[in-house]
């Protein structure tokens, strides 16, 4: 690493790069950053919002990576947060350093291969999964469908696409769609494939390994880690951003769940022979057994599941003989999904049949699929401990990583506590905003408790109340996907006198309602979980947050039940432990969405009573930003409204753009492609759309002519020009709404 002068000075070159200004909590974690490295010691760091860390971390983690030739990875939770990294932060850093470091620091995005395209798939060389549904790619009368239209769509964009990368697509496509281009690890024929030369995927990598830092997502890295698949090259330092994250996302990486239906595809694949007709009526078996047995966890499980599960492990077991190619043979890629299938089902019976100590099985109901049969561990503490932890210097950083004023909860749960536990250290770096000035923290201590039917009337006045003072500009953050859709609709029609419009999560892609949420002051967006954390949208466009109830895990979600009963029985306390503390993350998160920058202001309205009254409430609030408290209603709306009156415009939005091998924006320079403030204004394929293109997008419409002509005058593929004539809701001749 550098010395501290050098390290201070590739700072100040970086901040200047990405037009910045000096923070001092900033170089207090790049520093802490340094030593950590020095020292082989791992790193705790909470950083405020505002505070700058991606910087903080990206320029040592650099400088490491240059001197000693080995690469930094960077694991985040979101892929907002990925893709801020990938397409604005490292770009311009890189810039910046170049001149210093003697050399430009180069960087690459590896996620796992169901983000990618699949040349194989395209050409044929796997199964359809909806074969009824879909058309072959020569055939000249394609079904008129969404998902023929989609997958159409796909095609001609693979003729386009440098990388592949399912989020330079924009708009983007149903999971649907996706899967008839694109196949799992387990499917994947590997070095085996005959196009394996053309693989997005091993390209990438390829790219990527050669790279100073690869910017990867935590399961990607778990999956890494846990399996030994090596699919990361050597590495000595690991920044573990939205590190709060990190628990449930490994614990969902390694949870596995089995249904019938599951069975029933798997026998599917594995086509006509004794054995997978075996596997089918196994399928029966276990639809009977768990529809005999209750929702919930299963402390014991009943023999009747054990029989059918012990039925269904030996049937997968006599298939995947069956299916195994002879020696010296190679399996197609349909035998390869099949295989793929059939051990998914085999080794999840025989997980669940052997009982581990630490994992959780339970029952639950998905009215698609019916009764669905999981497993996961109840703790990954000691997982990652032994998995992640070894042999590398981990930083873990996030705005909320500190609760109750100590790092102890956070880091027991990642095994940085206990008896043989690694050194490590934890920093408070601050936030540079002043949250009393700039914030209130309203609570709405009039209304009542939040019970289980819903809200009710005096909720929605509450929330029609704030909205209408803010002019729009609010983001409502639900405990539920039920409560966000009921308070869109009914706010859709009490704010029908207004143009204020309002968008609910599951309408689009989460990042195109994210940016449309901020290009248009008068648009307000609800949701749940994913707009808890990572939407980064600063200025005017978000000045009011509302928090619909404290966010408590379900009481009866098996993981939370297990975790609360087992800290009781060594004697601590489980609610505090386990749903207090995961209400006080989601709730920090929630609030850190309003102040983003130096010069935002807003409220933060909590619409649940017990944040004042609960006994738990001073360990909630201790867990927010300082904001300025009330619970004056009269007071909070008249703040509304003056943030309203005098608003400036809302910051412009950037759009994705196309991304070449590697995972580097494919423009010019390296740097993000400028995109001029207009909510209609896109990036696609590619190609960001000026205001004057897009008037010759009209002017063709209107002249009636047609999509290849028009695209041929503009000198751009006709998938980019029917993708942005989709954006615009306007129609061509020889276009759809699939952009075909």
């Amino acid at each position: 690493m550098p010395a501290t002068d050098d390290l201070d000075a590739l700072i100040r070159a970086a901040v200047g790069g990405v037009g910045g200004s000096d923070r001092p909590g900033q170089l207090q974690m790049a520093r802490a950053v340094e030593r950590a490295v020095e020292r082989e010691e791992h790193l705790l760091v909470q950083a405020g919002t505002g505070t700058g860390k991606s910087l903080a971390y990206l320029v040592p983690a650099i400088a490491h990576a240059v001197r000693t030739g080995k690469p930094a990875v960077i694991a985040t939770a979101t892929l907002a947060l990925q893709a801020q990294i990938v397409d604005r932060d490292l770009p311009r850093i890189a810039e910046a350093l170049e001149p210093l470091l003697g050399r430009r620091p180069t960087f690459g995005l590896v996620k796992g291969r169901s983000n990618y395209l699949c040349q194989h798939k395209l050409v044929g060389g796997f199964p359809d999964d909806d074969e009824d549904a879909l058309l072959a790619m020569g055939q000249v009368d394609r079904e008129r469908s969404r998902l023929g239209d989609e997958v159409t769509r796909l095609r001609e964009w693979s003729e386009v696409t440098e990388s592949g990368d399912r989020d330079e697509l924009v708009p983007g496509v149903t999971n649907r769609a996706w899967r008839q281009v694109s196949v799992t690890a387990h499917e994947c024929l590997g070095s085996r494939c005959p196009v394996v030369a053309e693989c997005f995927v091993e390209r990438s990598r390829a790219a990527a390994a050669e790279v100073d830092v690869i910017v990867t997502n935590h399961s990607f890295m778990a999956i890494d880690a846990f399996e030994g698949r090596f699919m990361l090259p050597e590495h000595d330092l690991l920044v573990i951003d939205e590190a709060h994250e990190l628990t449930d996302r490994v614990t969902s990486t390694i949870t596995d769940e089995l249904a019938s239906s599951t069975v029933s595809a798997a026998a599917r694949r594995a086509g006509k022979n004794d054995a997978a007709e075996r596997l089918a009526e196994t399928a029966e078996l276990l639809e009977a057994a768990l529809a005999d047995t209750p929702e919930g966890t299963l402390g014991q499980l009943p023999e009747r599941l054990v029989t059918a599960l012990q039925l269904v492990r030996d049937a997968a077991r006599a298939t995947l003989t069956e299916l195994k190619p002879e020696k010296g043979a190679e399996p197609d890629g349909g035998t390869q999904v099949a295989l793929a299938a059939v051990q998914d089902v085999f080794d999840t019976s025989e997980r669940v049949l052997g009982e581990a100590e630490l994992d959780v099985v339970w029952i639950s109901h998905d009215q698609r699929r019916g009764s669905v049969l999981r497993v996961a561990p109840m703790s990954v503490a000691m997982m990652v401990r032994d998995k992640i932890f070894d042999e590398r210097t981990v930083v873990l950083t996030s705005a909320t990583l500190e609760l109750g004023g100590t790092f102890d909860a956070v880091a027991g749960t990642i095994g940085l506590r206990g008896v043989g536990a690694p050194a490590w250290e934890g920093l408070d770096v601050g936030s540079p905003f002043d949250y009393p000035q700039q914030a209130i923290a309203y609570v709405a201590q009039h209304l009542p408790p939040p019970g289980r039917d819903g809200a009710g009337t005096v909720v929605f006045d509450e929330i029609e109340a704030l909205v209408r003072a803010a002019g729009g500009r609010t983001l409502g953050l639900f405990s539920s996907r039920r409560a966000a859709e009921a308070a869109a609709e009914e706010m859709r029609g009490r704010l029908a006198d207004t143009d204020i419009t309002v968008r609910c999560q599951g309408e689009d892609q989460l990042p195109t309602l994210v940016r449309e949420f901020a290009g248009e002051a008068s648009t307000c967006l609800f949701g749940t979980l994913s707009l808890w954390q990572g939407v980064d949208v600063p200025g005017s466009a978000c000045q009011l947050v509302i928090v619909d109830r404290i966010p408590f895990p379900r009481p009866d979600d098996p993981l939370t039940s297990a975790r609360t009963e087992a800290i009781g029985r060594m004697g601590g306390n489980g609610f505090m432990a386990v749903s207090a503390t995961h209400a006080a993350l989601r709730l920090a998160q929630g609030a850190g969405r309003l102040i983003r920058r130096g010069d935002d202001r807003g409220v933060v309205a909590f619409l649940d009573s017990r944040m004042l009254t609960a006994r738990y409430a001073g360990f909630l609030q201790r867990s927010l930003p300082p904001f300025w408290p009330t619970t004056d209603t009269k007071l909070v709306l008249g703040a509304l409204r003056r943030l309203d009156e005098t608003a400036p415009e809302p910051v412009p939005v950037a759009e994705p753009g196309a991304r070449g091998l590697g995972g580097a924006p494919l423009v010019g320079s390296g740097t993000a492609v400028p995109v001029a403030r207009s909510p209609r204004t896109a990036v696609t394929g590619g190609h960001a759309w000026s205001t004057e293109q897009d008037e010759e997008l009209r002017d063709g419409v209107d002249s009636g002519v047609e999509l290849v002509e028009l695209a041929e005058h503009l000198g751009l593929a006709p998938d980019q020009v029917a993708a942005r004539l989709n954006q615009l809701g306007l129609e061509l001749e020889g276009a759809d709404a699939g952009g075909r």
